[in-house]
């Protein structure tokens, strides 16, 4: 469990006095640090954390996940490794309950698009020639995400592509808490494959468009509502829901070196620190 995560989950259950929370920020993250600054810094890179009358609580463990902002994210990139490649798409949705609040969506400058990339996406070099930096577009994106809920089909590709593209630019990682519309969608859905374009075919969302960015954030939207319809009562905070879906790995976890749908061997799972 990463550092973040084991933060989370001391704050779960019950918030903290602020003098124990720093204590309990230098013991995960060293003794030596300045646990204001931590403080303040996990709160710049995503981290729903609230002080009230002395007590530091995990904003996700208070909400009622009908009352949490989610933002469900899709991005195309120009190859599959963030210390290679960059992004050159980003859509995402962003909603309360069952009511979507706003949008993004924009292009990314780049100097190369393989042509494997264009026949998958439809995305081509021209189309990026005039787009924005990838610096101006994600920090309007962060600035966009705030502290609410990741959300993506497959979330530790974009989570962690995304996080590093920040960190190389110079902003830190984020540390917003991140679901994976995927494991969700196992746990409340029955169905063959649980890919994204099967989904939107099989359960009649028929989004039209397909590996483009704004219009699969759009499709992962509708699968999570669907989700959302069958959840167990007992789920009620947003942090409950994220538990609940990750315990989706438990029941499925593929064996060592096998592919899932996603053609990943380690579908939603990766470092957040």
């Amino acid at each position: 469990m990463n550092k973040l995560d084991k933060l989370a989950r001391k704050l779960r259950f019950q918030p903290q006095k602020k003098e124990q929370f720093f204590l309990l920020l230098q013991n995960l993250f060293g003794m030596f640090e300045d646990p204001e600054l931590l403080y303040e810094t996990l709160i710049a890179r995503g981290f729903p954390l609230l002080e009230k009358n002395g007590l530091i609580y995990l904003k996700t463990a208070i909400t009622p996940y009908r009352s949490q902002e989610f933002v469900v994210v899709d991005i195309e990139t120009n190859g599959s490794k963030p210390s290679q490649a960059q992004v050159i798409e980003i859509g995402a949705v962003k909603f309360v309950g069952e009511k979507i609040t706003d949008r993004f969506e924009s292009f990314i400058y780049a100097e190369e698009v393989p042509e494997y990339i264009s026949k998958l996406t439809g995305i081509y070099l021209k189309d990026l020639a005039e787009a924005p930096s990838q610096k101006e577009v994600l920090l309007r994106f962060k600035e966009f995400l705030g502290d609410a809920v990741f959300v993506a089909h497959n979330v530790s590709f974009d989570y962690n592509f995304i996080s590093t593209k920040l960190e190389q630019l110079g902003y830190g990682r984020l540390a917003n808490r991140r679901l994976c519309s995927i494991d969700l969608a196992r746990r409340t859905i029955e169905s063959e494959r649980y890919g994204l374009e099967f989904l939107n075919e099989n359960l009649g969302i028929n989004t039209a468009v397909s590996h483009r960015a704004y219009a699969d954030a759009l499709t992962a939207y509708r699968i999570m509502q669907l989700s959302l319809t069958k959840v167990p009562r007992e789920v009620r905070s947003a942090e409950d829901l994220i538990e609940f879906s990750k315990r989706a790995k438990k029941l499925t976890m593929p064996k060592s070196g096998q592919k899932s749908e996603t053609g990943s061997v380690d579908r939603c799972k990766g470092s957040v620190e």
